[in-house]
C-alpha cells in the first residue's frame, strides 16, 4: 500500500463520500482511476455529470470489472 493517495493529481472530480471510506478503499479507488484510459475517463465524467450525487464509483461496471480482474 502506498503512503500517498493523491486524488488531485488525477485531475478528475472525486465525490465527497469517497473521503469517508477507509484508506484501503480510497487507495483501491485511486488505483482504479489512475489506470483508466482517455475513453474510460470520459465515461466516468459523463456518468458523474448525469447521475450527480447518486453516482457511486464502487457500483460502476468499470470498477467492478477492474476489481474482478485483479
Amino acid at each position: 500500500m502506498s503512503d500517498t493517495i493523491d486524488f488531485i493529481s488525477l485531475q478528475l472530480p472525486i465525490p465527497e463520500f469517497v473521503y469517508t471510506y477507509s484508506k484501503e478503499k480510497q487507495e483501491e479507488i485511486f488505483n482504479y482511476l489512475k489506470q483508466m484510459d482517455v475513453h474510460h475517463k470520459k465515461a466516468y465524467l459523463i456518468a458523474q455529470n448525469h447521475l450527480g450525487t447518486s453516482f457511486n464509483i464502487c457500483k460502476s461496471n468499470g470498477y467492478k470489472e477492474w476489481k474482478n480482474k485483479k
